[in-house]
């Protein structure tokens, strides 16, 4: 028996279809492969990324509808008239202004083959034995016991062994000729395939050598110190994938492996529950005699408990295990057009160092794509601290929608694209690997952003309020402009100035404006604000370019990844300067987007108050450092110790 597809490489034969269409075994694949897609699922990280993506809109929305809220005296006011509230008044003007301000806020925000022709069935099925004269006598118990031997002897030595056997008793298809012969509905059904292959000659034995490749032994220590369990399932004689097993190091030369080498039935022979105890050993695992749905229910079996798994394949029966794995990994070079379809990754080598190359890669890949989050993340969680506080504290509006969209869309946009280019750390192959139901945004690093957010909020808003009730400021002067200074209770209570009496205001330069205010002192809070709103968006920008810094890495300090590591995120760090220079210094820019220039001094202050983003988020990393180390420690005792 053939199988459709079966490369004859000499001689001539004449075959009989018993099958066609989706009734072959190529045909069964193809089921196989389409009910595996069924139950194909998004990526571990896809789904962490959606869920995180759902829970920041949830409570980004909230925030934004709370602000909103906030600021409804200021759009919304009734009078008391006998206890009941009366003529009420409602600004649409006003009321769209800060609907305005909450989207933008949301905006800044929500950033291997069959076993055919092995030696032991063909035994089982053998009656007789041709010998070297070529006479043919019964197969007894003692020869089969020294052909057994001797496939013992060279399995040992990581040989692959094919063993040959023929009939010339063909019973009732001695007279075969076609689909109307009696005979031919026993073909239908593959389960008589034993009985009508039984009484054969056994003829003999070849044994091939494949050896591995020189970098596979290097790439399965890799794995192993990267946290990869390597399980091998092939269809190999059990000795033989032993053998192998050791000599690329998924086995240890002297190592216990009864429990970890296990026939492809063996295994299915077993209850669930004993399934996963066997595939939870530490360690690499090993089927030998496996065939395609063998390979599938492990698949199945180790992302039931929530590992990550990649397979590696080349043969059309591979496919179906292919496309139920996490990464379906096929062979560029000798990987069947169907293993390929079915699979997420082609190797176009061949090499299995390849695959451990493609981890560090990708591991390094996911730590920048969390960098941008954490970059992006923490800096906008700022920029709903600084609207939400100033709602709160009941100032003046230091930011406005079109500076928030500016900064989210414009500014910040450079810097968190260069982090994309951060180089892998330098020991990313010996930490733990991620279990699929980790969590992409750890409750550590969740604090992280709510403290650098926090401080974000805190010092955008405090210069606005440093610049209206202070001249001086950390030993920096900034009263040249001639500013007149407020008490903090006028400046959240600007809403009653027309009350105040004997309120004046001098008037200031800004550039070269000038602003007086004779007419209306109250005023200052409005249109005299632009200094202020110049000041906050100026350490808003600042200070996203520094913490762009911070996430170089995740826990290293900028002392051990210098910012020069990544010269793309210095170069972004430039360009959104330059950018926030240009609508400074332009003076039909800095008219659109209500600012003023900044002296020298006010620039200093901008500095001061921006660059302790830096050294708070050291103190952080510092305390990450040694959390992480005692978790990678006890995880490497207890990976030593199995």
């Amino acid at each position: 028996m053939v199988f459709a597809g079966t490369t004859v490489v000499n001689g001539s034969c004449i075959c009989l279809v018993i099958q066609t269409g989706m009734n072959t075994e190529i045909g069964k694949i193809h089921s196989q492969i389409h009910e595996a897609s069924q139950s194909e699922d998004d990526t571990p990280l896809k789904k962490k990324l959606n869920e995180f993506g759902e829970v920041l809109t949830a409570i980004i929305g909230v925030i934004c509808a709370v602000v909103w809220l906030i600021n409804v005296k200021y759009f919304l006011t009734w009078e008391y008239v006998d206890g009941w509230p009366r003529n009420f008044k409602f600004s649409f003007e006003k009321c769209t202004y800060y609907f305005e301000i909450a989207v933008a806020l949301a905006v800044a925000a929500i950033p291997e083959g069959l076993p055919a022709g092995a030696v032991e069935n063909l035994l089982e099925r053998s009656a007789y034995i041709q010998l070297l004269d070529g006479s043919v006598v019964v197969l007894d118990d003692r020869s089969k016991s020294l052909i057994l031997d001797a496939l013992q002897e060279m399995s040992t030595t990581a040989l692959r062994c094919l063993g040959f056997a023929y009939t010339d008793d063909l019973a009732e298809f001695a007279t075969y000729d076609g689909e109307d012969h009696p005979a031919h509905k026993l073909l239908l059904d593959p389960s008589n395939y034993s009985s009508i292959e039984t009484g054969l000659v056994f003829v003999g034995l070849v044994a091939l050598r494949d050896p591995p490749r020189s970098e596979v032994y290097k790439a399965i220590e890799d794995c192993r110190a990267a946290g990869i369990r390597v399980m091998v399932i092939t269809g190999d004689n059990k000795e033989t994938a032993e053998a192998i097993c050791r000599d690329i190091g998924v086995f240890t030369p002297d190592e216990e492996i009864h429990s970890k080498s296990l026939t492809g039935k063996g295994f299915m022979s077993m209850s669930s529950s004993d399934k996963k105890t066997v595939l939870r050993q530490s360690g690499g695992l090993l089927f030998s005699r496996a065939e395609p749905k063998h390979k599938q229910e492990i698949v199945r079996l180790l992302r039931e408990d929530g590992e990550v798994v990649a397979m590696t394949g080349d043969g059309v029966n591979d496919a179906p295990a292919l496309k139920m794995a996490d990464i379906g990994i096929a062979m560029g070079i000798a990987g069947t057009e169907v293993a390929k379809e079915a699979s997420d990754m082609v190797l176009a080598d061949d090499n299995f160092s390849s695959i451990v190359a493609a981890v560090g890669e990708g591991r390094s890949i996911y730590n920048n794509m969390k960098a941008f989050i954490r970059y992006m993340i923490s800096s906008n969680i700022g920029e709903v601290a600084s609207i939400f506080l100033t709602a709160a504290l009941g100032i003046p509006e230091g930011l406005i929608p079109v500076q928030l969209l500016w900064v989210n869309l414009v500014t910040d946009g450079p810097p968190a694209t260069a982090l994309g280019f951060n180089p892998p750390d330098k020991d990313i192959m010996k930490k733990p690997p991620r279990r699929s139901d980790d969590s992409l945004i750890t409750a550590w690093i969740l604090f992280r952003y709510m403290v650098i957010g926090l401080y974000v909020g805190i010092a955008t808003v405090g210069i606005f309020i440093i610049w209206y009730t202070h001249g001086s400021f950390m030993g920096i002067d900034f009263s040249g402009d001639g500013h007149t200074l407020v008490t903090y209770s006028q400046l959240s209570n600007w809403g009653e100035c027309s009350s105040w009496e004997g309120f004046k205001v001098s008037p200031f330069t800004a550039g070269a404006r000038q602003f007086i205010f004779d007419a209306n002192p109250c005023d200052y809070f409005q249109t005299g604000k632009v200094k202020a709103m110049t000041l906050s968006l100026s350490v808003l920008v600042a200070i996203e370019m520094f913490n762009s810094l911070n996430a170089l890495s995740e826990d290293g300090s900028l002392l051990s990844m210098p910012p020069w590591a990544n010269p793309w995120l210095l170069l972004a760090m430039s360009i959104s300067f330059g950018l926030h220079f240009l609508i400074l210094y332009v003076p039909f820019l800095a008219q659109v987007f209500g600012i003023v220039p900044l002296s020298f001094n006010e620039w200093l202050l901008v500095l001061a108050v921006a660059f302790p983003v830096i050294l708070i988020d050291e103190v952080l990393k510092f305390v990450g450092r040694h959390t992480s180390s005692s978790g990678a420690k006890r995880w490497s005792a207890k990976h030593k110790d199995e």
